[in-house]
């Protein structure tokens, strides 16, 4: 799974975790879960800041 670089992920100061923001529904989640869409998350972006950076150079 690809979580760790999602720019997706956010940090809960009072949970003192990573969480994913994507506003899911019910399903969407419940696929996710079972294992259907964890290879391939269909709201995977890139959190690698710097990608834009090192494509111009």
């Amino acid at each position: 799974m690809q979580c760790d670089d999602c720019a997706w992920m956010e940090y809960d100061e009072e949970e003192e975790e990573y969480f994913c923001s994507v506003e899911m529904d019910e399903d969407d989640v419940a696929r996710f879960y079972e294992g259907k869409q964890r290879a391939a998350c269909p709201y995977y972006r890139c959190g690698d800041e710097y990608r834009v950076v090192r494509h111009q150079m």
